[in-house]
């Protein structure tokens, strides 16, 4: 009997999975808006049934987050996004400008591969699979190995369901196998058109160098800073609501407050108030040791837990009501765990003299998750357009960097994948949606006659001051006297070459 390890029989899985994906995305390119949107609401019917059940499995097999926030995700990156993209023009001729005389035409890119996190893994499939099909590709998964059967089993749930509304069979599909080499293959298999990669720097630089076209999103380490002109009552519950939504596991959570010394005692009060506990900084190093590893890596162990989880297992004690951790810093980087990304209940704090060092102060903690997002609760709008030119993908005003960086609290296109652009080194700096997995072709008309092109371009004038009509007939024929002078000095000298060969065969 033949055995196969677990490594190739992934390949294998990769390069069927991978087969059959590009016959049903060659299928799908064929369908209608009509069919598009039949299998679409198919979809979003069948998650919102079976929402409550791929959130508890979620977190049951990941420990990650909280169901019901989990439940709205799902919800977000279904309902939500469908009634946001279901009026977008994706099929045929998308834009025309009669006046320049070009249309554009869409088309699909074909079979996409989608790399999930174990972060958000049921709605990112949800999404991802969404704004495929809404663009009429295929998709195939390769999940993170600690939320494989969540992720799985929501693969498969809007398969059947898109299958049910007419689409192809494995139209949207999962790798059961998860390893390195399987997801490899799928990176390099040549019916793979576009990846889009959402997971940890390492997964996001093997997409970027697998040679085809790639939608990376890196590590977010979003500031948030309360300006002295905010409603610091109003600025707090909004940071709490985010940063416990699915307890901080979504990449535009906050990850440190920022505030001036003005307002310090206000938001100090107002933290502890709803649920802030600020730690000491003997008890700040206990779950700093507890939340990374390897440097400033987190520990998995502890990614999306609640607060109260942390501090018992960092034993330190805190009221059973407390929602977030605060540790005061004082600076950023080696040596100031706090300012690295940590996707939990736990937030880094520091309090500056003025905007002009929030300002700076803003810029160094981007650099450890640059491109990102950024927020800012303020009442007064010349700052806002001060802190828009800091770097980051997404500067939001008075609201929760979760639910406001993902575009369910803003006008933002709804997204579980944000683009940090090339400050990030992504490719988009947008929230990812349907356009960005088309290929949009212009057709253009002729508007002026190539034939008499120059004649009749009046703004042309080869005739200027410096340079008559008369000078520039003399330059050319300068020019052709010159080129023949040297033709002619050539044959000369290639005469006496050979001239000189024959002479030495005597």
């Amino acid at each position: 009997m033949e055995i196969f390890d677990k490594d190739l029989k992934s390949i294998q899985e990769a390069r069927d999975l991978a087969r059959q994906g590009k016959v049903a995305a060659n299928e799908i390119a064929t369908f209608s808006e009509e069919q598009i949107d039949q299998i679409l609401q198919k979809m979003v019917q069948v998650i919102s049934q079976q929402s409550p059940n791929l959130a508890q499995r979620a977190v049951d097999e990941t420990g990650f987050g909280k169901v019901m926030d989990k439940m709205y995700k799902n919800h977000a990156a279904s309902t939500l996004l469908y009634d946001e993209i279901k009026h977008e023009k994706t099929i045929g001729i998308v834009s025309e400008d009669e006046a320049k005389g070009t249309f554009d035409v869409a088309e699909p890119v074909g079979l996409v591969l989608g790399i999930i996190p174990s972060t958000n893994p049921t709605s990112t499939v949800i999404f991802k699979s969404m704004i495929a099909i809404k663009s009429r590709n295929a998709i195939v998964f390769s999940p993170h190995p600690s939320a494989l059967d969540c992720t799985k089993k929501t693969a498969e749930m809007l398969n059947r369901a898109a299958v049910s509304a007419g689409a192809p069979d494995g139209i949207i599909s999962c790798s059961t196998i998860p390893t390195m080499a399987g997801t490899n293959e799928l990176l390099h298999a040549p019916e793979v058109s576009l990846i889009i990669a959402t997971g940890g720097p390492g997964m996001v630089k093997a997409a970027y160098s697998s040679g085809k076209p790639a939608l990376g999103v890196g590590a977010g380490n979003s500031p948030a800073y309360i300006e002295k002109t905010a409603d610091v009552k109003t600025a707090v519950e909004k940071i709490i609501a985010s940063k416990t939504f699915d307890n901080g596991t979504i990449c535009a959570s906050e990850q440190s407050i920022i505030c001036e010394k003005g307002i310090e005692s206000d938001v100090v009060r107002e933290f502890k108030a709803q649920g802030g506990y600020f730690m000491t900084p003997e008890e700040t190093d206990k779950v700093c040791g507890l939340l990374f590893k390897n440097g400033y890596v987190m520990n998995a162990g502890f990614v999306g837990r609640e607060a109260t989880v942390i501090a018992e297992a960092a034993g330190i004690t805190v009221p059973s009501d407390t929602k977030v951790l605060i540790g005061r810093q004082e600076g950023v980087g080696k040596g100031y765990p706090l300012s690295f990304e940590k996707l939990t209940t736990v937030l880094g704090f520091y309090v500056v003299n003025n905007w002009e060092e929030a300002c700076h102060l803003s810029i160094e903690l981007l650099q450890n998750g640059i491109g990102h997002t950024m927020s800012i609760h303020t009442n007064d709008k010349d700052m806002v357009m001060k802190f828009a030119a800091k770097p980051a993908s997404r500067i939001l005003v008075n609201t929760g960097g979760s639910q406001g960086g993902t575009g369910i609290s803003t006008g933002l296109p709804i997204s579980f994948t944000l683009g940090c652009g090339t400050f990030g080194g992504s490719s988009v700096s947008e929230n990812v949606g349907p356009k960005h997995l088309l290929n949009i072709k212009k057709v253009a008309y002729g508007l002026k006659d190539v034939r008499t092109l120059v004649s009749d371009d009046k703004t042309f004038n080869p005739y200027t001051n410096e340079c008559s009509k008369e000078e520039i007939t003399c330059h050319t024929s300068r020019e052709k006297q010159e080129i023949k002078d040297v033709s002619e000095s050539d044959l000369e000298t290639l005469t006496k070459v050979v001239r000189q060969i024959l002479s030495t065969m005597d």
